[in-house]
């Protein structure tokens, strides 16, 4: 497998549709960037659809990506090593905060166990029937996964991406449940960027003291020795210093953009896999909102990179999908007002009264006596 391949299977969305979705946001009653980035997003969303006006977001879903890090051993995770199964636990019992919002939006959520390091039998079949290998190796010393195992979870991700583009969702809302997956993260973020591990070193979902976030990046700057040689081909980077999630994850990316479903970035995990599927195909970020600014400073520089702009900054840290979620009803705020807001009649003013050029004041005046 070799995913330069994607550079010449995804297209951008229509720039055709999206003058006309522009031109016709100029002939609403609303002038003209009233809305803020509403219009923007509108505009966006017209373009991935293919369609003026913009179709309503009728169908999206929260898909999570599961694994652990043979990293965390190191205590650089607020959470133990090997507990990610309690995250999925708490996504599937709808006690997490992804899945109490989701059950609000009315938007069903999806558990893919790519890597946990746990017994199959403690979740449900349709969780861990996907699973590459029990949890990913410690990537300051040893390779996470081989390249065979690499290939596998790249490809599951492509799998699933038809799964839900074929089901007819409409929109990906896209997170991880992992205990140390930022390491990984910040890891490939700094290889792909020429940067050093204290520049992209952050604290986590979790929070971590300063003693764990010096571990953290000791662990980093030695994942980085080991990742530079390999920078020429992703699969080689995400077996070297990834892991299963995270291959998977950037496999979902890279297809979901070749299926024209866009996709709603969460936080430090999904920006990095974002980074690594960029990388093979240039054009994959038009497909992908970034959802939330969550303070790692790894997700800051991959965003800046990808030249994403964050819909939100509420402070959300706890990661597993729920920023980006919170970021779903501005998409479909979005969409609803460049749809349904009416046109102005022919001939009116910017607001969609009177003359063109009349000023408010006569027109609200009413005739001359």
């Amino acid at each position: 497998m070799d995913l330069d391949d994607f550079s010449e299977l995804i297209e951008r969305p229509d720039s055709g549709t999206r003058r006309d979705a522009e031109e016709r946001r100029e002939r609403l009653v609303v002038p003209p960037g009233a809305l803020g980035r509403l219009d923007e997003l509108g505009e966006w969303l017209s373009a991935a659809q293919g369609a003026v006006p913009v179709r309503p977001v009728e169908r999206p879903r929260v898909v999570l990506f599961a694994g652990d890090h043979g990293v965390a051993s190191l205590g650089v995770s607020g959470r133990p090593a090997g507990g990610a199964h309690a995250l999925v636990r708490a996504v599937l019992d709808g006690t997490s905060p992804v899945a109490v919002l989701a059950r609000r939006m009315d938007v069903p959520v999806r558990v893919v166990d790519a890597g946990l390091d746990c017994d199959p039998e403690l979740l449900p079949a349709e969780v861990v029937r996907h699973r590459v290998r029990r949890g990913s190796g410690r990537i300051d010393v040893e390779d996470a996964l081989t390249p065979e195992e690499a290939e596998r979870a790249v490809r599951l991700g492509i799998d699933l991406a038809d799964e839900e583009a074929d089901s007819g969702t409409d929109l990906v809302v896209l997170g991880d449940l992992s205990v140390g997956g930022t390491t990984p993260a910040s890891t490939l973020i700094a290889a792909l960027c020429g940067t050093d591990a204290s520049v992209v070193t952050g604290r986590g979902g979790a929070g971590i003291d300063d003693l764990a976030w010096m571990r953290k990046c000791a662990a980093v700057r030695d994942a980085l020795r080991r990742a530079r040689p390999v920078l020429g081909d992703q699969l080689e980077l995400l077996a070297a210093v990834g892991g299963a999630d995270l291959a998977a994850m950037t496999g979902f990316l890279l297809q979901s953009a070749v299926r024209r479903m866009p996709v709603i970035l969460d936080g430090v995990v999904s920006a990095a896999c974002a980074l690594v599927a960029q990388r093979a195909a240039f054009r994959a970020p038009d497909w992908w909102l970034a959802g939330q600014v969550t303070g790692e400073p790894a997700q800051a520089k991959a965003l800046d990179r990808m030249a994403l702009n964050p819909l939100l900054d509420h402070g959300v840290t706890v990661g597993e999908g729920t920023g980006a979620l919170l970021a779903l009803p501005l998409v479909r705020a979005a969409a609803a007002l460049a749809a349904e807001l009416p046109e102005k009649e022919p001939g009116a003013g910017p607001d969609g009264t009177g003359e063109p050029g009349q000023p408010r004041e006569e027109r609200e005046a009413g005739p001359a006596a």
